[in-house]
């Protein structure tokens, strides 16, 4: 254990990577797919044997800054490492090109779930499988980082929440803290690992009783934990209502850490009572949801069909799945959700969906977008300024982490917020440049930036094909997927100079 512990951290992913073959190798041996069974096992055992040459070469290297190594190793995690994973796919599917293999590992792995595969039903399960793995790897991967990495580095949207600090630069104490980033990664990986798989296996069993094969029932819920929304044969939108369930009480993982990870000593529900980021989200949830029922709900009274029962709370369901769905950036659309059109005469509103993945699930978790936890901070300022324009004299009342959210967690916030604005508005300009139109070019750049893959098949008129892309826009999206997983205060940690110097 040591021995892993001293290696660096894209030497382990890859060895992981590797070793994760041998599954869609195996369930390809059991299903008779031969073929493909040895592309993936002979390239596990290639890898495997890379990554020993490399662990040997690299053992008890010590960086001359933390900092500096495990951000870098994050980048390398999310452009190199799909490079190695895209190569047994390739082999498998010639005709899909090296490029656009690469495009399917790396939408898998930052967990956006975006397809380039033309015609997936023709593609044996195992190749699904293995785009599930990969997407639930990303997942999993994200969980412990956040924690293990960014927290320290007051990245990932902690930075909101842990206190002033005197310098703009990232030191070397921040990532230690009485232990190193590998120590941390490896006690944290323990901890929630077993409960990554316990959760994905209780829901893969809900789904087998609610109806689903095995297969179908695995690959949703990697999709719904990972929240990648890899879907090989079940398609979303065709979903039977107890499995909307038992998926949309898994959601709520991705809303906060703190469902998961009660690392500040805070257990039960007293803890989840006062989280700011899971008051917020059920406040959206119930708030949308009850807008987009009272406007079908008159678009229903138009079509003198107000009187159908069952079509309103069809219409309700739909509209409460789809928007918990978006908002922890999974992306899956309700059965009801299509129905509802039917029910009132009136189109599904996807600016609202862009919206509710523009802003994202917790800190922390495998979702993506601004974050609720940034939207808290710069809600709470925005009422405090109000108030003070009315009470100037008024002081301030909260907690001691609501004052911090106020003050230094709000212009964090704010900062976070336009370097976000200007990415968005950057990627849509390098879309437009490629022949996309420009509703097609906002859609497209947030579900990159927000890892919300299906939004381009739902939030704009026509559905939009990855697949019918040229290379230069997928080049676009690619960029903006390891960007809006890594996000711009890293991104920006990385061409600071004195970052650089340390």
């Amino acid at each position: 254990m040591q021995f892993i512990r001293n290696l660096p951290l894209i030497v382990i992913l890859q060895g992981i990577g590797a070793i994760l073959m041998l599954l869609p190798s195996l369930h390809a041996t059991l299903t008779k797919n031969h073929e493909i069974a040895r592309h993936f096992f002979y390239y596990s055992l290639l890898f495997i044997a890379i990554t020993g040459f490399l662990s040997l070469a690299t053992n008890g290297r010590k960086p001359k800054s933390f900092a500096r190594s495990h951000l870098l190793a994050l980048l390398a995690t999310f452009s190199v490492l799909p490079m190695m994973l895209a190569v047994p796919l390739l082999q498998s599917i010639p005709e899909l090109g090296f490029f656009n293999a690469y495009f399917e590992m790396l939408s898998s792995l930052t967990t956006t779930g975006a397809s380039v595969i033309e015609n997936p039903r023709e593609i044996v399960e195992s190749l699904h499988l293995w785009r599930s793995i990969v997407g639930w790897f990303g997942g999993f991967f994200m969980w412990v980082v956040a924690i293990a990495i960014l927290a320290p580095l007051r990245l990932g949207g902690f930075e909101v929440v842990m206190g002033d600090t005197n310098s703009n630069q990232v030191s070397d104490r921040q990532i230690a803290m009485k232990t190193e980033a590998a120590d941390r990664l490896a006690r944290y990986t323990l901890d929630l690992f077993p409960l990554y798989v316990a959760l994905t296996g209780f829901l893969w069993l809900l789904l087998v009783f609610t109806g689903n094969s095995p297969f179908d029932a695995l690959t949703i819920s990697m999709g719904t934990l990972s929240t990648s929304a890899i879907l090989p044969n079940a398609q979303a939108g065709n979903f039977t209502v107890y499995t909307e369930l038992a998926i949309f009480v898994f959601f709520v993982f991705a809303l906060s850490r703190q469902t998961f990870s009660m690392d500040r000593g805070r257990y039960g529900m007293s803890a989840l009572r006062g989280n700011i980021e899971l008051r917020l989200a059920i406040t959206l949830i119930l708030a949308t949801s009850v807008a987009l029922f009272i406007r079908h709900y008159v678009g229903a009274a138009e079509e003198d069909s107000v009187d159908d029962l069952r079509g309103a709370l069809r219409a309700f369901w739909g509209g409460l799945f789809t928007v918990t769905s978006f908002l922890t950036t999974t992306g899956f659309e309700g059965s009801d959700w299509v129905q509802v059109r039917y029910w009132s005469g009136l189109q599904t509103p996807g600016m609202i969906l862009m919206g509710l993945a523009l802003m994202g699930g917790g800190v922390a978790t495998t979702a993506g977008g601004v974050k609720l936890l940034r939207i808290s901070a710069l809600y709470f300022h925005s009422r405090r300024e109000l108030q003070k324009l009315v009470y100037p004299s008024s002081v301030a009342a909260g907690s001691g982490k609501k004052q911090t959210l106020m003050q230094r967690g709000a212009y964090i916030s704010w900062i976070f917020f336009m370097l976000f604005a200007l990415t968005l508005a950057l990627v849509i300009l390098a879309l437009a440049e490629t022949g996309q139109g420009f509703e097609a070019a906002i859609v497209l750049a947030i579900s990159a930036l927000t890892s919300t893959g299906p939004l381009a098949l739902v939030a704009a008129e026509l559905p939009i094909d990855y697949a019918l892309l040229p290379d230069n826009a997928k080049a676009v999206l690619m960029v903006a997927m390891v960007l809006g997983r890594l996000e711009t205060l890293a991104i920006v940690a990385l061409f600071n100079p004195e970052f650089w110097r340390m």
